[in-house]
């Protein structure tokens, strides 16, 4: 009797290697840019004492944060078609991601260290002996407004691409 081929398996993906032309596109820069300004927003945040609405401003950030250290990552590696069902919207992807997600929430978190900074703006003063978070709260809303400005950027970039019928984020 013939012998019947066994059913093909997964396809068989090559060696990881970084995607280098990402890293040099627009959006693998400002994909840095938000990766070091958003850590660096969330970090001031957790190592001063906050309450109230930083709670939200913080976890804000950080989800956003990991989120974007996802597609970061995925699309360096070149890997996004592992993703199910968003693997092959990759661009529209990214586009809600950095519209929705990183500019919304960031816009809003941005807001609220704002109005803390506001809040604390009384203990600026000089000669004023008691702990002021005054400074950390003003360094976290400038990189997150900064922040905000790149998720623009990047959407911008996406929406443009898509605007011109193509499906790649490079």
């Amino acid at each position: 009797p013939p012998t019947v081929p066994p059913p093909p398996g997964l396809p068989v993906r090559g060696s990881l290697s970084l995607h280098r032309a990402y890293l040099r596109s627009p959006l693998g820069l400002l994909r840095l840019g938000q990766l070091a300004l958003g850590a660096a927003f969330w970090v001031t945040v957790a190592a001063h004492k906050y309450e109230g609405a930083a709670h939200f401003a913080l976890f804000a950030a950080v989800l956003v944060w990991l989120l974007t250290l996802a597609l970061f990552g995925l699309s360096l590696l070149g890997r996004w078609e592992l993703v199910p069902w968003l693997g092959s919207r990759w661009l529209l992807t990214n586009l809600v991601h950095d519209l929705a997600l990183g500019m919304g929430l960031y816009a809003a978190a941005t807001g609220i260290m704002g109005h803390k900074a506001k809040q604390r703006s009384f203990c600026n003063l000089p000669g004023y002996s008691q702990h002021c978070l005054y400074s950390a709260y003003l360094s976290a809303s400038i990189c997150g407004g900064i922040t905000a400005c790149l998720y623009l950027f990047s959407g911008l970039y996406c929406l443009s691409r898509r605007c011109q019928d193509q499906r790649d984020i490079i």
